[in-house]
């Protein structure tokens, strides 16, 4: 028996894990202090510490003597109240639901899960790096980027283009859709580098695994084969699994599901299904299989009625979410699955080709050297590629009009020629093309969606609630 003092901050009733001792707390009165503990106040309890009765959920108890309220809160007014309260409400109070048991627990999640990766490259001689969050380019071609302007040149100027016109940066520049390029950059130097950093993407997408900032692990190695980058990938996953394990979050996920506490945002999955994912994730290699391999899978099932998908198959249309998800499902069975080779023409202008196939006597790009890492449930979480290192060839994919890329004059076609490169949006690409231009090495590396794997670590379904801060269209809380 020994005596101690704690301060926490009245919510709801709530559980927590140190040291594998867990204590229960619930605001109520306390004693002959003639206080009031409500809802959202901050208070120190000093009392001691006992070992629970027998038959309590909890291994022991604390016997409140002294209670002092720090910082009251007026419990008519807390808009969090004892009662349900549904997912989109609490999006809307950000800055108030990380009081919640459920939003505590995901932010030890993820400072645990970022020191333990940052160890996992450190062990083997990776070199972290910080990339700009302001850049020149649309790395992936898409055209779903920010554009930055300051206040200025939104107030005083109206009509097209006066955005550009106004900008702080002579041209228009935007917010980074990856670090990619960036990284490679840092490759000609350094073997293995990796970061760690906010993305943002302006796709107007309403669905449970998108919004508009997140965070991205890239990574970019010198290598010649996509087996080395996605052995890599595999590794790094399994890695962190363990060591979450070893800090017992699987025990308090299901804990935090038995007792109710998730109530408060979107289902947890049951009891057993978060142990086991975690487990499978360690069982064995994961499957892998090229686009072409997918597509006639897909296709066979659905001719002989095994199943129907809404969206049509075809090379050109690429796979669809109800695609990936079957081909999690039956090639899978419960673990991810990487799917390589996609058609060159759907990548970005960076992907080195893996085959080619003969039109008028040129060799065209039938696919990349690339794959996307398919999860059960949240799909892609990881996209890689082996990169284009000539720079002939990345200067002729630069030029299609897949490219996303504004297309280059006929005077800087010739390798002899490059003093003028392409334009993408305004931002000026000649700095990438250095990188080849100056000497190059072969090399590969891929970008994991961190908040999309601790969706499918923690059973949670919507993005929305893993983001501490989410912002997607229509909303920025904040």
């Amino acid at each position: 028996m020994s005596e101690r003092s704690l301060y926490y901050q009245s919510s709801t009733p709530q559980y927590r894990q140190r040291s594998g001792i867990t204590s229960k707390r619930r605001p109520s009165k306390c004693g002959n202090t003639g206080l009031r503990i409500s809802t959202g106040a901050f208070v120190t309890i000093q009392g001691l510490w006992r070992p629970a009765p027998f038959g309590k959920e909890q291994s022991h108890e604390l016997q409140a003597q002294h209670v002092t309220i720090i910082g009251p809160a007026d419990s008519e007014k807390y808009p969090i109240q004892k009662k349900f309260q549904t997912a989109e409400f609490l999006r809307s109070i950000p800055h108030l639901r990380l009081r919640l048991p459920l939003h505590a627990l995901l932010a030890r999640l993820r400072s645990e899960s970022e020191f333990l990766l940052a160890q996992y490259f450190r062990d083997r001689s990776f070199l972290r790096v910080q990339s700009p969050v302001i850049t020149s380019s649309d790395c992936e071609g898409a055209g779903e980027v920010f554009s930055l302007g300051t206040r200025a040149s939104v107030s005083e100027n109206h009509g097209e283009g006066a955005l550009e016109e106004a900008s702080f940066f002579r041209k228009p520049k935007y917010l980074t859709v990856s670090s990619q390029l960036h990284l490679e950059a840092y490759l000609q130097e350094h073997p293995k580098v990796w970061t760690f950093s906010p993305t943002f993407r302006a796709e107007r997408s309403d669905t449970p695994r998108h919004v508009s900032e997140f965070w991205m692990l890239e990574v970019e190695i010198r290598a010649q084969k996509l087996q080395e980058i996605m052995d890599l990938v595999e590794d790094m996953i399994k890695s962190l699994v363990q060591g979450l394990q070893q800090s017992s979050f699987t025990d308090e996920l299901v804990t935090m599901k038995r007792s109710g506490e998730h109530s408060q945002t979107e289902e947890l999955l049951d009891d057993e299904s978060i142990p086991t994912r975690w487990a499978r994730l360690k069982e064995g290699s994961w499957p892998r299989i090229t686009y072409a391999q997918a597509l006639r899978m897909l296709q066979d099932s659905a001719s002989l009625g095994k199943t129907k998908f809404v969206h049509a198959l075809s090379w050109e249309s690429g796979l669809q979410v109800e695609h990936e998800r079957y081909i999690v499902a039956m090639v899978g069975q419960g673990k991810p699955v990487f799917v390589t080779d996609y058609p060159r023409a759907m990548k970005p202008f960076y992907m080195l080709p893996s085959a080619t196939e003969e039109n008028d006597g040129a060799a065209i790009p039938r696919t990349a050297a690339c794959f996307d890492l398919l999860f059960p449930e949240v799909c892609e979480v990881v996209g890689g590629s082996l990169r284009e290192h000539r720079l002939k060839e990345l200067l002729a994919s630069m030029q299609t009009p897949e490219s996303g890329l504004e297309r280059i004059s006929s005077s800087a076609r010739t390798e002899g020629d490059l003093s003028s490169m392409p334009i993408d949006g305004g931002g000026n690409m000649d700095w990438y093309l250095d990188l080849r231009r100056f000497g190059s090495v072969p090399h590969g590396g891929f970008g994991l969606g961190f908040d999309r794997l601790l969706c499918y670590l923690t059973g949670l379904r919507n993005i929305k609630d893993v983001v501490p801060w989410p912002r997607f269209q229509g909303r920025c809380e904040c």
